[in-house]
């Protein structure tokens, strides 16, 4: 017994001995930064030496998958069997920049911070078409290359004039309520061209409007108009409607991977795509669009149906060969 109690506690003790003071057997560390993960575990294991990952970093100078830092430090002296920590570079991660255009600040910051990108300088000028307080511009532009922790500035609307009073469109040709529209600061919403009868106006002529002539409205209202089809014409109503569409981001989607977008217009004429193209999530598609009679437009995201807008419905029939065409102020757009 008392032999088998020695020879327990000579073991004890030596192992304290060990746990507490470094062996004889010590290894001075090597540098292993600028090394592939693969060459610095096959040193350490040579070295008789254990290794783990601890951490992840983007890097302009080291590529992928390369040390760029260790503890110990190089130089140092452990003992054999120590553990070498090392953080790994996941190289440059590009992305597409953002789409923040028309965006109010709150969003621009959500989505600067999904994207790993930082806001920079923030620039401020008026603007009678983007509401206060949403973005005008950006650098850099939407869906350029950028890095991850690259500075975006930006240019924010400070609003246009408080209000605007709406010039008398009624009479004049499209092209001149155009031109009127643009040297007076108002932007122009849905353009109805309708049948009007033999007694309507001429072709191209706007026959009314909404809001009405000196009304006062917001800098980024918009006028819509309703413009004579010629008194030859009759049938349905043919709009031009200003369409800005977000592209959403579906579930079950990787980053970075571009999505498959198609606008479907439904009209008077029959379905047709409008728009198909591969884009990101975010991004802004503006278009002109141009509909007959009642009008559907449906936004389908990776073969999924994600939202649908009315453009338009073709009113109850506005008259016939046995009435009286009605006067244009009659006639609802």
């Amino acid at each position: 017994m008392l032999v088998v109690f020695t020879a327990v506690v000579v073991w004890f003790g030596r192992q304290i001995y060990d746990f507490l003071l470094p062996s004889s057997a010590t290894v001075t560390l090597p540098s292993f930064v600028g090394q592939t993960l693969d060459d610095a575990d096959a040193e350490v294991a040579r070295l008789g030496l254990s290794s783990a990952v601890v951490d992840h970093t983007t890097s302009d100078r080291y590529p992928k998958d390369v040390v760029i830092m260790q503890r110990p430090d190089a130089g140092d002296e452990v003992r054999q069997g120590r553990q070498v920590s090392f953080v790994i570079s996941d190289g440059i991660v590009a992305r597409l920049m953002p789409d923040l255009r028309y965006q109010s600040m709150r969003e621009v910051q959500l989505d600067l911070s999904g994207a790993h990108l930082q806001l920079g300088r923030v620039s401020y000028a008026r603007s009678d078409f983007i509401p206060d307080g949403h973005v005008i511009a950006q650098n850099p532009a939407p869906l350029v290359s950028v890095h991850e922790g690259d500075v975006v500035t930006l240019v924010v609307s400070r609003g246009g004039r408080p209000n605007f009073i709406v010039p008398d469109f009624v009479g004049l040709t499209i092209d001149q309520a155009r031109a009127l529209a643009g040297d007076a600061g108002v932007k122009l919403g849905q353009i109805v061209w309708t049948p009007l009868g033999k007694t309507g106006p001429p072709h191209g002529m706007v026959a009314r409007q909404i809001p009405p002539p000196k009304a006062r409205i917001a800098s980024f209202d918009p006028v819509a108009l309703q413009v004579s089809a010629g008194p030859n014409e009759s049938g349905y109503i043919l709009r031009q409607v200003h369409v800005l569409v977000s592209v959403p981001e579906p579930q079950n989607v990787e980053n970075g991977q571009q999505l498959d977008v198609r606008l479907s217009l439904t009209d008077a004429t029959g379905r047709y795509d409008l728009y198909r193209a591969f884009a990101e999530p975010g991004q802004k598609l503006d278009f002109t669009v141009t509909a007959l009679g009642t009008s559907l437009l449906d936004m389908y995201v990776n073969g999924a149906l994600v939202g649908e807008t009315r453009l338009g419905t073709e009113p109850p029939k506005l008259y016939n060969a046995s009435q009286p065409s009605p006067s244009p102020a009659a006639v609802s757009p």
